[in-house]
């Protein structure tokens, strides 16, 4: 063997497995108190795991090591050790949790609390409730950071409007109304426009981030829930509930350009980093949809947990 192959061979075996390997999607099943791990590579579920009495909201930890999960009738959040698989940690959080963000660096972890109307935010350093910023609309249900970490989103189901946190200041600057019942979030790469789906309105509302003014209305399938956007900016999907369909956003025309069926009650959704596949929950199928976002076809369904509620890939 040449010196060159023999040497990237030996920086191959080198690297640590988990930069090798494909990534997982992990799914929370609140019907069942598990989570799904599935190998992207092989669309398979490699393992289930015990994640509380009803987990929601999940985020990753840039590393790949942690996984944060809200389990709501315990008002905490489990973290989860991924190289053991086995829960490290509980904090309580307030009464219902749903879903959950990570800040860009890995630090934070935002949970939105539903019965109180605010957002807990945890330190991952130590993994304790570090504060809490209240907010206006009520039953939120998403709180996403902005890619730059700057600002914190939350939709709040009885709100018809998306709350805006300043995270330096710790307390909410603006308040934009949408649609009813406005559900999930997603920010463009740049971070110049955050997408919200509303439910009861059949809408995506595209806001603009700099002055927080709604910029586009695009009408979406029956029950516009989840948000996922895809690492180049292009397309963003949204999730049908009522429908049992995605549909595909061109975020160059506001134009919806594909409709894609997949399971019953499809929610929460997450695409792999390269963007090729889009992995989503049917809530009352108990699957997961995988999507090749090349050709916007459905590869096939990965049976699951009961009542899966969202998808994170890492």
């Amino acid at each position: 063997m040449p010196a060159p192959a023999r040497l990237l061979c030996a920086l191959l075996l080198a690297l640590p497995q988990a930069l090798l390997a494909a990534p997982y999607a992990y799914v929370p099943n609140e019907g069942s108190g598990t989570m799904s791990i599935i190998d992207t590579a092989t669309d398979a579920v490699v393992a289930e795991i015990a994640a509380g009495k009803k987990p929601r909201g999940t985020a990753v930890s840039p590393d790949g090591r942690w996984l944060y999960v809200s389990d709501q009738p315990n008002n905490r959040l489990v973290v989860i050790d991924l190289a053991t698989r086995s829960q490290a940690a509980s904090v309580p959080l307030g009464e219902s949790p749903e879903g959950v963000g990570m800040s860009p660096d890995g630090r934070w972890v935002s949970a939105a609390i539903e019965e109180s109307n605010d957002v807990a935010f945890v330190d991952t350093r130590d993994n304790r409730l570090a504060f809490i910023v209240k907010v206006r609309g009520k039953n939120p249900e998403h709180a996403e950071f902005s890619p730059d970490g700057r600002l914190v989103f939350v939709s709040a189901e009885e709100g018809s409007a998306v709350d805006i946190i300043d995270f330096a200041q710790r307390k909410e600057i603006a308040k934009v109304p949408v649609g009813d019942r406005p559900r999930g979030i997603g920010f463009l790469p740049d971070g110049s426009r955050a997408y919200v789906a509303s439910e009861n309105a059949n809408t995506v509302y595209v806001l603009d981030t700099a002055d927080f003014k709604v910029v586009a209305r695009i009408k979406a399938g029956v029950r516009s829930n989840g948000i996922a956007v895809h690492p180049s900016g292009k397309w963003v999907y949204v999730s049908n509930g009522g429908d049992g369909t995605v549909s595909v956003i061109d975020t160059g025309t506001n134009a919806i350009v594909a409709t894609i069926p997949v399971g019953k009650r499809p929610w929460n959704m997450a695409l792999t980093p390269d963007g090729k596949k889009l992995y989503v929950a049917n809530g009352r199928s108990n699957s997961v949809s995988v999507i090749d976002t090349v050709e916007n076809v459905r590869l096939r369904d990965i049976p699951v947990g009961l009542k899966p509620w969202g998808v994170v890939v890492r």
